[in-house]
């Protein structure tokens, strides 16, 4: 079996050459269309960041709403678009798999392409035969962006990263979000808990996002006190944490038993979720589901409701200021209002800006969504 490093290159020497073949024979003739009836979304981005252009799918189909949207999603999450939220067709797509991109290459032909993160995806783009293709300036190394039709600067206000991304179409913004736009997928069975209970996930994408088992000991305590059965959350890979904080087993654990499907449906029956800001975080928002999110290095206005999730039951709790979030960089492009701090477990052992979360303070937020109503389901 070709080593993952083998295939990327396979998969590169597979786009290249199409896409200088595509932008040769498109040179000065290429012009955006005001009404295209063929787009893109080209990423390859993490759970999170994938859920957060949802503004963006929304922006596209009241704009364009009889247009054909495709967007590449990583294999593991392109099961939750099973229902075409807005309308959308997914191609799941990773780098490393020619098959992958062979596929998405038999679909060419897009009048506008749309690449929202790294602009190394500009080259598939121009592969897929996007006549036009938009993406934010400033991503290094610079021939990224080669070819790159319309490079857009970032929002110079604080805003949500899928708020941003949606500017990058000219227009209204979209109407807040609606669950009802997002269908259930379908999942495999597994013996769900029995209600009421609240999801506390404790896996997070780097060890700085942790959260200290004793403080989710306290914070699982509380909540029990109100009624509510408690289930742990992880992913694969992350058992260990929730042994960490119950070795006794008092609570149901779920970690790294589900895949993401099965998990929309754990989240959705919750009456509460808390989390560090992770995607799981933005998975409760899209299901409603009122969620607590811990945010440590990350940005809670970058990560936020925002415009878009104005409605929704979630809270991005935050101690701010803090001072090593002093970092400005987002996709590596340096922008000024930013402040998050991307900082690896080599240059930071231990996550201090989670530290300064109180158990009390998080159980307070999340009494307050009950009391609000939004945690009454069934």
């Amino acid at each position: 079996m070709p080593s993952p490093r083998t295939s990327r290159i396979r998969s590169r020497l597979a786009v290249l050459p199409r896409a200088l073949l595509a932008l040769a024979s498109t040179a000065g003739r290429r012009r955006p269309e005001s009404r295209p009836a063929r787009i893109l979304v080209a990423h390859h981005l993490l759970l999170g960041d994938t859920l957060m252009l949802t503004p963006l799918l929304a922006k596209l189909r009241e704009l364009f709403p009889q247009a054909e949207v495709m967007m590449t999603v990583s294999p593991p999450i392109a099961p939750l678009y099973s229902g075409r939220p807005y309308g959308v067709r997914v191609a799941s797509y990773d780098p490393r798999d020619p098959a992958g991109h062979a596929a998405l290459l038999a679909e060419s032909g897009y009048d506008l392409a749309i690449v929202p993160g790294d602009n190394r995806y500009s080259w598939l783009a121009a592969a897929s035969g996007a006549r036009w293709i938009v993406a934010f300036g400033g991503d290094r190394p610079a021939y990224k962006s080669w070819p790159v039709d319309e490079l857009r600067p970032y929002p110079d206000i604080p805003m949500a990263w899928g708020d941003a991304v949606a500017t990058l179409v000219d227009g209204d913004e979209p109407l807040p979000y609606d669950p009802r736009e997002w269908s259930p997928p379908i999942a495999a069975a597994y013996e769900r808990p029995g209600a009421p209970y609240a999801v506390l996930h404790v896996g997070a994408s780097t060890p700085l996002k942790l959260w200290a088992p004793e403080r989710w000991r306290e914070l699982a305590a509380r909540i029990a006190a109100l009624g509510l059965g408690i289930v742990w959350s992880g992913g694969s890979g992350e058992r260990h944490i929730v042994q960490s904080i119950d070795a006794q087993g008092r609570h149901a654990s779920y970690a790294g038993l589900l895949d993401l499907p099965q998990m929309w449906h754990l989240i959705a029956g919750a009456r509460l979720l808390v989390c560090p800001d992770t995607g799981i975080a933005h998975l409760g928002r899209l299901v409603d589901t009122p969620t607590v999110a811990l945010f440590g290095p990350g940005s809670a206005t970058l990560g936020g409701k925002g415009r878009f999730w104005r409605d929704s039951p979630y809270v991005a709790l935050i101690e701010e200021p803090f001072p090593c979030r002093n970092q400005h960089v987002l996709f590596k492009r340096e922008i000024g209002w930013v402040q998050r701090c991307g900082r690896s477990t080599r240059e930071c052992s231990h996550g201090k800006c989670m530290d300064a979360l109180e158990a009390a303070n998080v159980y307070r937020e999340a009494v307050a969504l009950l009391d609000a109503g939004h945690g009454s389901r069934a």
